[in-house]
Protein backbone atom coordinates (compact mmCIF):
# COMPACT_ATOMS: atom_id res chain seq x y z
CA UNK A 1 0.00 0.00 0.00
CA UNK A 2 1.35 3.42 -0.94
CA UNK A 3 1.85 6.05 1.78
CA UNK A 4 -0.56 8.35 -0.06
CA UNK A 5 -3.40 5.96 0.75
CA UNK A 6 -2.65 6.38 4.46
CA UNK A 7 -2.18 10.16 4.46
CA UNK A 8 -5.65 11.37 3.55
CA UNK A 9 -4.68 15.04 3.40
CA UNK A 10 -2.09 14.23 0.74
CA UNK A 11 -4.69 12.17 -1.11
CA UNK A 12 -7.16 15.08 -0.87
CA UNK A 13 -4.66 17.50 -2.39
CA UNK A 14 -3.87 15.07 -5.20
CA UNK A 15 -7.59 14.78 -5.98
CA UNK A 16 -7.91 18.57 -6.04
CA UNK A 17 -5.04 18.94 -8.50
CA UNK A 18 -6.25 16.18 -10.82
CA UNK A 19 -9.84 17.42 -10.78
CA UNK A 20 -8.70 20.97 -11.48
CA UNK A 21 -6.43 20.05 -14.38
CA UNK A 22 -8.28 17.18 -16.04
CA UNK A 23 -11.84 16.54 -14.84
CA UNK A 24 -12.97 20.15 -15.06
CA UNK A 25 -11.21 20.68 -18.38
CA UNK A 26 -13.12 17.69 -19.76
CA UNK A 27 -16.49 18.65 -18.26
CA UNK A 28 -16.50 22.39 -19.01
CA UNK A 29 -16.74 21.73 -22.75
CA UNK A 30 -20.27 20.48 -22.10
CA UNK A 31 -21.38 22.28 -18.92
CA UNK A 32 -21.06 25.98 -18.17
CA UNK A 33 -19.38 25.85 -14.77
CA UNK A 34 -20.40 29.01 -12.99
CA UNK A 35 -21.50 30.36 -9.66
CA UNK A 36 -24.66 28.82 -8.25
CA UNK A 37 -24.93 25.64 -10.33
CA UNK A 38 -25.54 22.52 -8.26
CA UNK A 39 -22.94 19.75 -8.34
CA UNK A 40 -23.33 16.37 -6.64
CA UNK A 41 -20.60 13.78 -6.15
CA UNK A 42 -21.65 10.25 -5.26
CA UNK A 43 -18.86 8.50 -3.36
CA UNK A 44 -17.05 11.77 -2.66
CA UNK A 45 -14.55 10.45 -0.11
CA UNK A 46 -12.62 13.39 1.35
CA UNK A 47 -14.13 15.75 -1.22
CA UNK A 48 -11.02 16.60 -3.20
CA UNK A 49 -12.77 16.31 -6.56
CA UNK A 50 -15.36 18.87 -5.41
CA UNK A 51 -13.09 21.64 -4.15
CA UNK A 52 -12.30 23.13 -7.62
CA UNK A 53 -16.06 23.37 -8.28
CA UNK A 54 -16.59 25.11 -4.93
CA UNK A 55 -13.81 27.55 -5.85
CA UNK A 56 -15.86 28.53 -8.92
CA UNK A 57 -18.86 29.23 -6.71
CA UNK A 58 -20.79 26.05 -7.48
CA UNK A 59 -23.11 24.72 -4.80
CA UNK A 60 -21.59 21.37 -4.04
CA UNK A 61 -22.96 18.32 -2.27
CA UNK A 62 -20.99 15.18 -1.48
CA UNK A 63 -22.38 11.82 -0.41
CA UNK A 64 -20.27 8.96 0.91
CA UNK A 65 -21.11 5.82 2.85
CA UNK A 66 -18.06 6.16 5.14
CA UNK A 67 -18.61 8.66 8.00
CA UNK A 68 -14.88 9.19 8.60
CA UNK A 69 -14.39 10.32 4.99
CA UNK A 70 -17.26 12.78 5.31
CA UNK A 71 -15.77 14.22 8.51
CA UNK A 72 -12.44 14.63 6.72
CA UNK A 73 -14.18 16.38 3.81
CA UNK A 74 -15.78 18.85 6.21
CA UNK A 75 -12.43 19.50 7.89
CA UNK A 76 -10.53 19.95 4.63
CA UNK A 77 -13.15 22.30 3.21
CA UNK A 78 -13.19 24.35 6.40
CA UNK A 79 -9.40 24.61 6.30
CA UNK A 80 -9.61 25.76 2.66
CA UNK A 81 -12.32 28.29 3.65
CA UNK A 82 -14.96 26.94 1.26
CA UNK A 83 -18.47 25.70 1.90
CA UNK A 84 -20.00 22.40 0.95
CA UNK A 85 -22.73 20.04 2.06
CA UNK A 86 -21.46 16.58 2.98
CA UNK A 87 -23.69 13.66 3.93
CA UNK A 88 -22.65 10.29 5.36
CA UNK A 89 -25.17 7.81 3.98
CA UNK A 90 -25.70 4.98 1.56
CA UNK A 91 -26.60 6.72 -1.70
CA UNK A 92 -29.45 4.26 -2.27
CA UNK A 93 -31.01 5.53 0.95
CA UNK A 94 -30.67 9.21 -0.01
CA UNK A 95 -33.99 10.83 -0.91
CA UNK A 96 -34.04 13.16 -3.90
CA UNK A 97 -36.77 15.29 -2.33
CA UNK A 98 -34.24 16.31 0.35
CA UNK A 99 -31.70 17.61 -2.16
CA UNK A 100 -33.44 18.34 -5.46
CA UNK A 101 -31.84 17.81 -8.85
CA UNK A 102 -28.34 18.75 -9.97
CA UNK A 103 -26.83 20.23 -13.10
CA UNK A 104 -23.78 17.96 -12.80
CA UNK A 105 -23.29 14.61 -11.07
CA UNK A 106 -19.82 13.16 -10.52
CA UNK A 107 -19.32 9.40 -10.12
CA UNK A 108 -15.59 8.75 -10.08
CA UNK A 109 -13.96 5.45 -9.03
CA UNK A 110 -17.32 4.23 -7.72
CA UNK A 111 -19.19 2.13 -10.28
CA UNK A 112 -16.51 -0.59 -10.19
CA UNK A 113 -17.31 -1.09 -6.48
CA UNK A 114 -21.10 -1.22 -6.82
CA UNK A 115 -23.33 -4.28 -7.01
CA UNK A 116 -26.10 -4.50 -8.08
CA UNK A 117 -25.37 -1.75 -10.57
CA UNK A 118 -28.85 -1.55 -12.10
CA UNK A 119 -30.40 -0.34 -8.85
CA UNK A 120 -27.66 2.26 -8.40
CA UNK A 121 -28.01 3.60 -11.95
CA UNK A 122 -31.80 3.79 -11.68
CA UNK A 123 -31.59 5.72 -8.40
CA UNK A 124 -29.45 8.41 -10.04
CA UNK A 125 -32.42 9.35 -12.19
CA UNK A 126 -34.22 10.88 -9.21
CA UNK A 127 -31.42 13.45 -8.82
CA UNK A 128 -31.29 14.41 -12.50
CA UNK A 129 -33.42 16.35 -14.95
CA UNK A 130 -33.25 16.76 -18.72
CA UNK A 131 -30.26 19.12 -18.49
CA UNK A 132 -28.20 17.07 -16.04
CA UNK A 133 -24.85 15.70 -17.19
CA UNK A 134 -23.22 12.78 -15.40
CA UNK A 135 -19.45 12.37 -15.34
CA UNK A 136 -18.23 8.80 -14.87
CA UNK A 137 -14.64 7.77 -14.29
CA UNK A 138 -13.42 4.22 -13.76
CA UNK A 139 -10.53 1.88 -14.70
CA UNK A 140 -11.28 -0.79 -17.29
CA UNK A 141 -11.28 -4.15 -15.53
CA UNK A 142 -8.54 -5.83 -17.54
CA UNK A 143 -6.05 -3.00 -17.28
CA UNK A 144 -2.87 -3.90 -15.30
CA UNK A 145 -4.20 -2.75 -11.93
CA UNK A 146 -7.93 -2.92 -12.58
CA UNK A 147 -8.37 -5.08 -9.49
CA UNK A 148 -7.09 -2.29 -7.19
CA UNK A 149 -4.40 -4.65 -5.93
CA UNK A 150 -2.24 -1.58 -5.31
CA UNK A 151 -4.14 -1.03 -2.05
CA UNK A 152 -2.61 -4.21 -0.59
CA UNK A 153 -0.12 -3.84 2.23
CA UNK A 154 1.80 -6.78 0.76
CA UNK A 155 4.41 -5.15 -1.51
CA UNK A 156 4.68 -8.14 -3.84
CA UNK A 157 0.99 -8.42 -4.67
CA UNK A 158 0.49 -4.64 -4.77
CA UNK A 159 3.03 -4.44 -7.60
CA UNK A 160 1.80 -7.43 -9.63
CA UNK A 161 0.01 -6.32 -12.82
CA UNK A 162 -2.89 -8.41 -14.11
CA UNK A 163 -2.90 -10.67 -11.01
CA UNK A 164 -6.60 -9.84 -10.51
CA UNK A 165 -7.40 -11.66 -13.78
CA UNK A 166 -6.56 -15.02 -12.25
CA UNK A 167 -9.56 -17.33 -11.69
CA UNK A 168 -11.25 -16.42 -8.41
CA UNK A 169 -10.19 -19.59 -6.50
CA UNK A 170 -6.56 -19.12 -7.56
CA UNK A 171 -6.67 -15.41 -6.75
CA UNK A 172 -8.16 -16.15 -3.32
CA UNK A 173 -5.47 -18.75 -2.61
CA UNK A 174 -2.73 -16.31 -3.58
CA UNK A 175 -4.14 -13.64 -1.26
CA UNK A 176 -4.46 -16.17 1.55
CA UNK A 177 -0.88 -17.36 1.13
CA UNK A 178 0.33 -13.74 1.25
CA UNK A 179 -1.76 -13.08 4.36
CA UNK A 180 -3.95 -10.52 2.61
CA UNK A 181 -7.62 -10.15 3.63
CA UNK A 182 -9.35 -11.24 0.44
CA UNK A 183 -12.89 -9.94 0.91
CA UNK A 184 -12.47 -6.43 -0.52
CA UNK A 185 -10.38 -7.49 -3.51
CA UNK A 186 -12.70 -10.38 -4.35
CA UNK A 187 -15.69 -8.04 -4.13
CA UNK A 188 -13.97 -5.74 -6.62
CA UNK A 189 -13.42 -8.73 -8.88
CA UNK A 190 -17.12 -9.53 -8.67
CA UNK A 191 -18.12 -5.90 -9.37
CA UNK A 192 -15.75 -5.44 -12.30
CA UNK A 193 -16.61 -3.06 -15.15
CA UNK A 194 -15.43 -3.25 -18.74
CA UNK A 195 -15.94 -0.65 -21.43
CA UNK A 196 -18.43 -2.92 -23.17
CA UNK A 197 -20.43 -3.75 -20.03
CA UNK A 198 -20.58 -0.08 -19.02
CA UNK A 199 -21.87 1.06 -22.40
CA UNK A 200 -24.41 -1.77 -22.42
CA UNK A 201 -25.67 -0.64 -18.99
CA UNK A 202 -25.94 2.95 -20.17
CA UNK A 203 -28.00 1.95 -23.19
CA UNK A 204 -30.27 -0.30 -21.10
CA UNK A 205 -30.96 2.55 -18.67
CA UNK A 206 -31.63 5.29 -21.25
CA UNK A 207 -28.33 7.10 -20.76
CA UNK A 208 -27.14 8.85 -23.89
CA UNK A 209 -23.33 8.82 -24.11
CA UNK A 210 -22.41 12.43 -24.83
CA UNK A 211 -18.67 11.81 -24.87
CA UNK A 212 -16.11 9.10 -24.15
CA UNK A 213 -12.41 9.50 -23.48
CA UNK A 214 -10.15 6.51 -22.85
CA UNK A 215 -6.75 7.05 -21.29
CA UNK A 216 -3.59 5.01 -21.85
CA UNK A 217 -1.96 6.87 -18.95
CA UNK A 218 -4.46 7.83 -16.25
CA UNK A 219 -4.55 11.60 -15.52
CA UNK A 220 -4.13 10.82 -11.82
CA UNK A 221 -0.77 9.19 -12.57
CA UNK A 222 0.66 12.69 -12.98
CA UNK A 223 0.14 13.22 -9.25
CA UNK A 224 1.00 9.66 -8.23
CA UNK A 225 4.01 8.92 -10.40
CA UNK A 226 4.91 12.10 -12.27
CA UNK A 227 3.81 10.56 -15.59
CA UNK A 228 2.37 12.66 -18.39
CA UNK A 229 -1.27 11.61 -19.07
CA UNK A 230 -1.90 10.24 -22.53
CA UNK A 231 -5.13 9.41 -24.35
CA UNK A 232 -5.52 5.94 -25.86
CA UNK A 233 -4.78 6.02 -29.62
CA UNK A 234 -8.01 6.20 -31.59
CA UNK A 235 -7.39 2.96 -33.47
CA UNK A 236 -6.86 1.09 -30.19
CA UNK A 237 -9.91 2.71 -28.56
CA UNK A 238 -12.07 1.08 -31.25
CA UNK A 239 -10.76 -2.45 -30.70
CA UNK A 240 -13.47 -4.06 -28.60
CA UNK A 241 -12.30 -6.08 -25.59
CA UNK A 242 -8.61 -5.53 -26.39
CA UNK A 243 -8.88 -1.84 -25.43
CA UNK A 244 -9.74 -2.85 -21.85
CA UNK A 245 -6.19 -4.09 -21.28
CA UNK A 246 -4.80 -0.61 -22.08
CA UNK A 247 -7.44 1.78 -20.65
CA UNK A 248 -6.18 2.80 -17.23
CA UNK A 249 -8.99 5.36 -16.98
CA UNK A 250 -12.31 5.71 -18.78
CA UNK A 251 -14.10 9.06 -18.83
CA UNK A 252 -17.74 9.28 -19.89
CA UNK A 253 -20.33 12.01 -19.96
CA UNK A 254 -23.92 10.80 -20.12
CA UNK A 255 -27.36 12.33 -20.12
CA UNK A 256 -30.57 10.54 -19.11
CA UNK A 257 -32.98 10.68 -22.02
CA UNK A 258 -36.18 9.38 -20.39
Amino acid sequence: MQQRHLNRETYFKEQVNTAQEFYMDYIKKYVLLQKGIKVLEIGCGEGGNLLPFAQLGCKITGIDITPSRIEQAKQFFKAANYEGTFIATDFLKARAEDYGTFRLILIHDVIEHIEPKEQFIKHIKAFADKDTLIFWGFPAWQMPFGGHQQICKNKIVSHLPFVHLLPAPVYRSLLDVCGIPSRELLEIKQCKVTIESFEKMMKANQHQIVNRKLWLINPHYKQKFGLQPQVLPLWLAHLRYIRNFFSTACFYLTRITS
